[in-house]
Parts: structure tokens; C-alpha cells; sequence
């Protein structure tokens, strides 16, 4: 569906069997009206969010809006290759060998060049020291961010993935620090754009762009800390980011594009999850496709909100209950409130979502994965 706001096209992508909200829908059309923004894409994960929708790409001139971004700013999602055979791995083997990884790593476990870089990127958001960030480095999070072992359950373009190998999913982001970065932003500006290439923007421009480089740190060192405890080495398959704003070119003309929950659809393979107890999928963007923003769901979405969720099922489940998966798959997570807001009933069904992208032609399937373990500890966030 599409029209416009304001000369502004705004286009949801969504099939028959996706949930999607009208305050989403809103959201978007709202957002679309905001000033230098010339498009603006709803996928079909697109929920509602604090003000702005999350699942959402906008395209700016002139102008860009870091509270479109939000607070965990280089959030994304990065997929290993295990040295683990799918045959001889399951999911009890797996809890036994996890140990918590929510305390701050030992120093012996971050490397003088990983020091030096964490060294840079407090110098660059005049934030937190790197004390403060290295606190935080390898530490998954709240809210909907988890690990997860996963294995391959069907296989659409042979040679990419290996289904004889387990494989290991981050979904983390930059921890405390891109909230900080917004919040010292509204602070000054509400959630007033800047004006592009004035000293305020490129500002911003700077401390965002650490905050992605801490990110990609982050999932790194937590995968890092998961193999060691599963004893097993790691090939790095993607990492992608779904929070930011970047340079970017559309219809000819130079601006920005903003991802808010968006997956780039312009930096090859991708990986789509479910929530815990579904499937995941790695799919292949088509590269000659840009009516979407170059840009695609990053996950299944929330069907209802994190409120809701308990009242909505602790009557039907106990905490036990939910700490394993239709498929047998095992969830670890020691916060309760967690496990229910983050219980798979919440999320929309990510194979419509997923459908809704090869039926549009900006995806081409390449392999399903299904989980065995889910890791979500739920710890306070640093920094």
C-alpha cells in the first residue's frame, strides 16, 4: 500500500497474514511529515514505538533526526559458523556448558587493541571513560536482545551455510552508550532535528558512529565468550546493523537514510530472527530492488506490548513453561518479567513477515535455521 504525506511517499510492506497495527501506521505517516524528509518505508515487522515506529526507514534531506535512531544506536545482529556438529549437539549439552556472561569480562580478556579502540570511542563521545565502556563490552543486555545456537533447518541456495555446523547469533547493541548519546541530544535539542553539515550534526554524526563501532565490539566479544564456554572456534558469516543513520543516495538525490528496526538491504547477506521458540531466516537481498529503502524487516516484530504480556500470559504459563520452545529448545534467562515480555506469543509470525519480502522481490530465500539454545540474562545495562 502506499500515498503520500505532505508530497512525502510514505509505502507499508505487509501481507494478508502480517499483524499490523493502525498506531504503527500512524506513527510512520506522523513521522513522514517531519521536515527534509522526502520517504518513508514501513516493513512488515513495523511497530509501534516511543514516538517513532519501530521497523521503519526514513529518508532525509538536509536534515537528520538522531531520536529516529533512538538510544541503542548500532543495535544489530551478528551470525558465526560454529566448529560444532548439528548431529552431536543438543540442547541440554548446551545449558550445561553455558556459563552467565552478564559480569563485566576480566581484564585479561580484552586485548591492548581492543583497549586502544575502546580508549578512541570515549574520546570521541566524551560520555563515559573507557573503564566505564569496557565494563559493559561483551554484556548482552535486556529487552528483546539474547544469543542464540542455532542449527540449519532447510537449505534454499546450497554452498552458503553448512548444515552440518551449529551456528551462534548475536543480538546486541551498544549497551548504555548510544542512550546516552540521545539522551545528551534531547537535552539540547528535544527531538528537533540538525541541519546537516553544521557543527552540531557532524557532532552527533561522530558520536553515533562510535557508538557503532562499539557495538560491533560488543557482539564480537560476546560471541568470543560463548565459544569459549561451548570450547569451540568461530567463522564470522555476517554482521549488520539495524539502528542508524548513514549518507545515503535516493532518486538522485543526497541526504540520509535513518534504519529504526530496518535491516540494510545494501551490505549483502542479512539474517532475519524470530523471536526465541521460532525460526530464523538468512536471506539474499536483490540488489537492483530500492522501493523499500534499501531496507528490510530486522526481526518478526512485537504483536502486543511489553505491558501486556504478563497478564496476558501467566495464566496460560508458568515461568517453567516458558523456559522451553515448541521446539524443544532450551531458554536460559534468570529475569522472569523478561521471559514473558520476550515470549514468542508477543512477536508477530516471522515466516509471514519473511513471506511478505520474497512476495515483494526484495529477498531471494537462502537457508532457515532453528534454535536450540536461547541465552537471555536480562542484566541491568552499564555505563
Amino acid at each position: 500500500m502506499g500515498n503520500s504525506v505532505l508530497d512525502t511517499p510514505v509505502r507499508v510492506f505487509a501481507n494478508h497474514r502480517v499483524w499490523m497495527e493502525d498506531a504503527a501506521v500512524q506513527q510512520l505517516h506522523t513521522t513522514a511529515r517531519l521536515p527534509g524528509i522526502r520517504a518513508a518505508v514501513g516493513l512488515p515487522d513495523l511497530h509501534p514505538g516511543r514516538g517513532y515506529p519501530v521497523g521503519a526507514a526514513f529518508f532525509s534531506v538536509g536534515r537528520l533526526y538522531p531520536a529516529l535512531v533512538g538510544g541503542d544506536i548500532g543495535c544489530g545482529i551478528s551470525l558465526l559458523a560454529t566448529g560444532l556438529h548439528a548431529h552431536k549437539t543438543s540442547a541440554s549439552r548446551l545449558e550445561k556448558a553455558l556459563t552467565p556472561i552478564d559480569d563485566p569480562l576480566p581484564e585479561s580478556a580484552i586485548a591492548d587493541a581492543t583497549h586502544q579502540a575502546l580508549g578512541d570511542i570515549a574520546a570521541r563521545t566524551g560520555l563515559f571513560s573507557a573503564g566505564q565502556l569496557a565494563s559493559g563490552l561483551g554484556t548482552i543486555g535486556g529487552g528483546n536482545h539474547f544469543a542464540e545456537v542455532q542449527v540449519v533447518d532447510q537449505v534454499h541456495e546450497p554452498g552458503v551455510l553448512d548444515a552440518k555446523r551449529v551456528y551462534l547469533m548475536v543480538h546486541s547493541g551498544s549497551r548504555g552508550l548510544g542512550g546516552a548519546i540521545l539522551r545528551a541530544h534531547v537535552e539540547r535539542f528535544n527531538h528537533d532535528g540538525l541541519t546537516a553539515d553544521t557543527a552540531e550534526a557532524q557532532q552527533y554524526l561522530a558520536q553515533h558512529d562510535a557508538a557503532l563501532r562499539f557495538a560491533v565490539l560488543n557482539r564480537a566479544h560476546i560471541a568470543e565468550r560463548l565459544a569459549r564456554a561451548l570450547r569451540t572456534e568461530l567463522q564470522a558469516v555476517l554482521d549488520i546493523t539495524h539502528n542508524h543513520v548513514l549518507p545515503h543516495v535516493w532518486q538522485g538525490q543526497a541526504g540520509y537514510l535513518h534504519r529504526k528496526g530496518a535491516t540494510p538491504a545494501d551490505h549483502g547477506l542479512v539474517v532475519i530472527p524470530g523471536s526465541r521458540g521460532d525460526y530464523s531466516h538468512v536471506l539474499r537481498p536483490v540488489p537492483e530492488r530500492h522501493e523499500a529503502l534499501d531496507s528490510l524487516a530486522h526481526g518478526a516484530g512485537r504483536k502486543w506490548a511489553r505491558s501486556d504480556c504478563v497478564g496476558r500470559l501467566k495464566p496460560r504459563f508458568s515461568f517453567t513453561d516458558l523456559l522451553q520452545t515448541r521446539f524443544g529448545s532450551a531458554v536460559i534467562c534468570a529475569d522472569k518479567a523478561l521471559v514473558y515480555e520476550e515470549a514468542p506469543q508477543a512477536y508477530k509470525n516471522v515466516d509471514a513477515v519473511v513471506a511478505t519480502l520474497i512476495e515483494a522481490g526484495l529477498v531471494q530465500p537462502v537457508a532457515r535455521l532453528k534454535p536450540l539454545l536461547t541465552y537471555k540474562k536480562g542484566a541491568p545495562t552499564c555505563c
